[in-house]
This record gives structure tokens, C-alpha cells and sequence, in this order.
């Protein structure tokens, strides 16, 4: 098979979702459509998280929550479906931006009691930093929630995107009755079951004032039903799949992921409309998918908790060309090359080692320290490719070393956990000082763990009276020195060596923006 018959075989999305929208529970129901597992549940072994073993992943279990992305392949209808379902949990929200720069689309739950929540806020910003085509899931459609036409204005309001309903509910909660697809006609009756897959229950309907309708519904129903797709149909635009493409259109679709209802007409939709492997940029220029060299970058690394250090994944996205295990591959950080004899793609429940991968696929490589977020591998071009930016911070705390004589295994912790994502390390230019920077208080949790029983390092954090690191640049040189002269008691470098400058308010941020007209501020290392 040419390497272009693989790539349009393939389609690469991500879940995102505030949590306990229904995120792990509608990726156990599209392997469970896609034939990967054989009932509900059996997904759940597949955390990577779970092949650590450690007092951090004891943090893990005794919270309850998600803290690693999952990567899980499928095939359905002789497509090959690379799905990877991201943490929930706001303390985690880094790990779900990275993993949003490996994907091709994104599918969207949303509670219908509910609605859109902060944290689906904050990830549909990322998706419209790369025009990220979104399909939305409105799920729990068995209980009682707010009207589909509030629901879909609040997506439009909150999340700043276009919407075309797919499907229609008939009925909500005890009154659930199930959706008619505008997408392909079919109306679907709910037959709860939560292991199990039932696709005798659906009706071709091409003309819904059919009378047809009626027996199957009831009348009041069938005439509500009509009203609703007359109504659709006038206020909301047609579906266009460039438009859903380019990111400003999200179809959305109706049903319960619990009780396996709706998700077989998202998947069978997806099949068909969402993009194949795309071009990609690096820093020298774009990249297609079906060109002969292989080239592919790292969007997470996963360390199971070892002092050796000896266990750690990296996942790369393959972006072009063939990959081939045991072949040499040119790291463009290092500017060295470098040979992946173990390499991995995962499978449902089970990792399986694997001789080739094509783009869109996602590969796990076993790696010593060499690899970190960000870096690129090719087949000789010196191209790092772009797009995974580091966000400003919510909590900052100085790092205090409690034991001097381990100072090098201090430095070397922090250097190693940042490079795994763990968190941000900022280090003032005036007196050295170390601030590390999260989304969530649970990650300071696991790196005193981590850095204590992997590196022999203890320290205590002291909260800082911080609210943003800003990344900033200039057109002129001048200015920009002028700034970092004035401000030189608040100016860091990230891990990368940029400069940040680190605002102690709101309104002094505020205050300096209009002071400096000619400084552009920015929240994300990369712009």
C-alpha cells in the first residue's frame, strides 16, 4: 500500500472536556463500536499511568482523577482511528494543551445539565489557536437538562464558534426517547444498556411527516420532532464540511455515552467528514504528510516514577514519511542522530511493539533522557516543527533547598521533571532564584515526591505573591533593552532560556502595558 492510501486510512483526534463530562466513558464506547474491546470497562486497565508504580500514582488513586493522556488505536470501517482521550482535571490542563498539538480534530463533550464549563473554555481556546476542527457531543441526554436551543446558544456564546446541529433529541430524561440524525435521516430509538451494543433500534425515515413517524413516537413527540427540525433547519446554517474543516463549524450530536446511545452516528460522521493528516510547519517551512522522508516531533513524555530513570515513553506524532524502528533518525535539538530499537503503538488495552508507523499515527519511543517535549526528529532536515507553546502559569512557588550538599541533584531534578512537563520553571536573572509555576496545587505534590526518591533531593516550596508570567518581545532592540533594564528585578528565563517577565498583579501588568506601548506581552512561549 502507497504511503498515501495509510495516510487518508487515518484520522487522529483528541477528547476534551471539564471534567466528569463523560470523557473516558464515551472512549470506552467508541472502542467498544470500534470492536477494540468487547464491554465496557476493559479500557479502564489501559491508563499508562498504571504501568508506574509509586506513592505519586498513589496521589493519583486516592484524588480518583486522570492524570496522563491515554493513546488508543482502533479500526472501524477499514479506517484507522488513533484516539487519545486527555485528562479532565484542571491541575492537568498542560498535558491536554500538549496533546492538543498532536491531533488532526477534537471531539467536545458537554453535560447537558450543565453546559459549557471553564475548563472547556480554556481548551476551545487552544483549539482555535490552530483552527482545530471540532465536533461537539452533547452528553446524558437520560437526564434532565437544559433545552438543546440554550445549550447550543451558550456553545456559540462561551466558545466563539459557529454550530449545526446533526441531531435532534426527542425528549430529555425520563421523557428520552431518543434523536432523529439530520445528518443521514435515520431516527434512533433509546434502548438503555450500558455494556452492551444494540444497532437494531433505528428507522429510516427520509420524510419526517410521515405518519410513520407517529407510530413510532407518538403523535405529540412526532409533531414537537417536526417543529424542531423546521426550526433547525431555518435558524441555523447548512452544514458545510470546509467550514468544519477551517475550524469555524462544529456539527454537533445528541446521546448518552453511558448507555451507548449516539455514539455510533458521531463515529460513522467522523469516518466521514473529519481530516485526514495534515500539513504541518516547521521552522524552515511546511511539511506534507506524504512526503518519502520521515520527520515527526515529541508532544509528551511519560516517566514511570524510576530512580534509574531508565522507563520513560516518549510519544511522538508522526507528521511525514514512513517511520521505521531501528533506523537511524537525525534528533535536530542535538544535532546528532539517534536509533529507536523499541518502539511502540498501542492498541486498546495492550502496547505492542510495532517496525513502521505513518502519519497521523502515534508512536511510543522507550528513551534514556535524550528526548524532550518539543523536539523533532527527521530523516537529515534541521526543521523543528512548531506549535507547542508552554501557557502562563496560575500558582508560583520559590523553590528552597533543604539540604545544600545536593544542590547538583536539585538542579538536575528540576531540569529532567520540566523537560517531562511536570510544570514551568522560571529563574529570576537577579540572584538566581528558582519559581516554579503549575496550573494546580497537586503537581508540587509530585515533584517534592519525585525529585526526593528519584534525584535524593529535598526542598519546600514558598508560595510567591505572583499572577502572570508574560513572555514579551519587540520590534526594536532599544526598547526591549530599556524594558529589561527597568524592570530587571522582575525579569526570568523559562527552561528554554526566554525572557519572561513575571507581573506581581493584574493591574500592574495592566499599568506597564501602557507604559511600554512598544513591548508585546504575551501568555504562551510560543507567538
Amino acid at each position: 500500500m502507497s504511503i498515501v492510501e495509510e495516510i487518508h486510512k487515518r484520522k487522529t483526534f483528541g477528547i476534551i472536556s471539564h471534567p466528569d463530562a463523560g470523557k473516558t466513558t464515551l472512549t470506552e464506547k467508541l472502542l467498544l463500536f470500534g470492536g477494540a474491546i468487547k464491554s465496557a470497562g476493559a479500557v479502564k486497565s489501559n491508563k499508562i499511568s498504571q504501568h508506574a508504580a509509586s506513592d505519586f500514582m498513589e496521589i493519583e488513586k486516592q484524588r480518583g482523577i486522570s492524570v496522563s493522556t491515554s493513546v488508543m488505536g482502533f479500526d472501524y470501517k477499514g479506517m484507522k482511528i488513533n484516539l487519545l482521550d486527555t485528562p479532565g482535571h484542571r491541575d492537568f490542563a498542560e498535558d491536554t494543551y500538549r496533546t492538543l498539538t498532536a491531533v488532526d480534530s477534537v471531539v467536545m463533550i458537554i453535560d447537558c445539565v450543565k453546559g459549557v464549563e471553564i475548563q472547556t473554555e480554556k481548551l476551545m481556546e487552544v483549539c482555535r489557536m490552530r483552527s482545530t476542527p471540532v465536533i461537539s457531543f452533547i452528553n446524558k441526554l437520560d437526564r434532565e437538562g437544559r433545552d438543546p436551543y440554550e445549550l447550543l446558544d451558550e456553545i456559540e456564546e462561551k466558545l466563539s464558534i459557529k454550530v449545526r446541529p446533526l441531531s435532534w433529541p426527542i425528549g430529555m430524561g425520563k421523557s428520552f426517547k431518543g434523536v432523529y440524525s439530520l445528518y443521514n435521516k435515520k431516527l434512533i430509538l433509546f434502548t438503555p444498556s450500558k455494556t452492551k451494543i444494540n444497532t437494531d433500534d433505528f428507522v429510516e425515515i427520509d420524510d419526517i411527516q410521515s405518519s410513520s413517524l407517529d407510530e413510532y413516537i407518538g403523535e405529540k413527540d412526532a409533531n414537537q420532532l417536526r417543529d424542531d427540525v423546521e426550526l433547525v433547519e431555518g435558524i441555523y446554517p447548512s452544514f458545510d464540511v470546509n467550514e468544519y474543516l477551517a475550524g469555524n463549524l462544529a456539527p454537533v450530536f445528541f446521546g448518552s455515552a453511558v448507555n451507548n446511545f449516539g455514539v455510533q452516528e458521531l463515529l460513522d460522521c467522523f469516518i466521514d467528514i473529519a481530516p485526514v493528516p495534515r500539513p504541518r510547519h516547521t521552522a524552515l517551512r511546511e511539511i506534507l504528510p506524504e512526503e518519502d522522508k520521515f520527520s515527526g516531533f515529541i508532544f509528551k513524555i511519560h516517566a514511570n516514577i524510576d530512580p534509574k530513570h531508565r522507563n520513560r515513553i516518549a510519544f511522538l506524532r508522526v507528521c511525514s514519511g514512513r517511520f521505521e524502528r531501528k533506523k537511524n533518525y537525525f534528533h535536530v535539538r542535538h544535532e546528532k542522530n539517534y536509533r529507536f530499537s523499541n518502539a511502540t503503538a498501542f492498541m486498546a488495552q495492550s502496547k505492542e511493539t510495532i517496525d513502521e508507523a505513518f502519519p497521523g499515527d502515534i508512536v511510543g519511543l522507550y528513551d534514556t533522557g535524550n528526548l524532550k517535549i518539543g523536539d523533532t526528529l527527521t530523516e537529515g532536515e534541521a526543521g523543528n516543527y512548531k506549535g507547542i507553546p508552554s501557557f502562563s502559569p496560575e500558582i508560583f512557588k520559590e523553590v528552597e533547598n533543604l539540604d545544600a550538599m545536593k544542590s547538583k541533584q536539585l538542579d538536575k531534578g528540576l531540569r529532567q521533571l520540566m523537560d517531562e512537563g511536570v510544570a514551568q520553571l522560571f529563574t529570576f536573572e537577579m540572584g538566581a532564584r528558582k519559581v516554579v509555576g503549575t496550573v494546580g496545587q497537586l503537581q508540587f505534590e509530585v515533584i517534592q515526591h519525585r525529585l526526593k526518591h528519584e534525584y535524593g533531593a529535598t526542598c519546600r516550596f514558598r508560595q510567591m505573591n505572583l499572577f502572570k508570567a508574560c513572555w514579551f518581545a519587540s520590534d526594536s532592540k532599544k526598547k526591549l533593552d530599556e524594558f529589561i533594564k527597568s524592570k530587571y528585578r522582575h525579569i526570568a528565563r523559562d527552561k528554554d532560556g526566554k525572557v519572561v517577565f513575571m507581573a506581581e498583579t493584574k493591574q500592574w501588568l495592566m499599568m506597564v502595558q501602557e507604559n511600554f506601548p512598544e513591548i508585546e506581552f504575551h501568555f504562551t512561549s510560543e507567538f
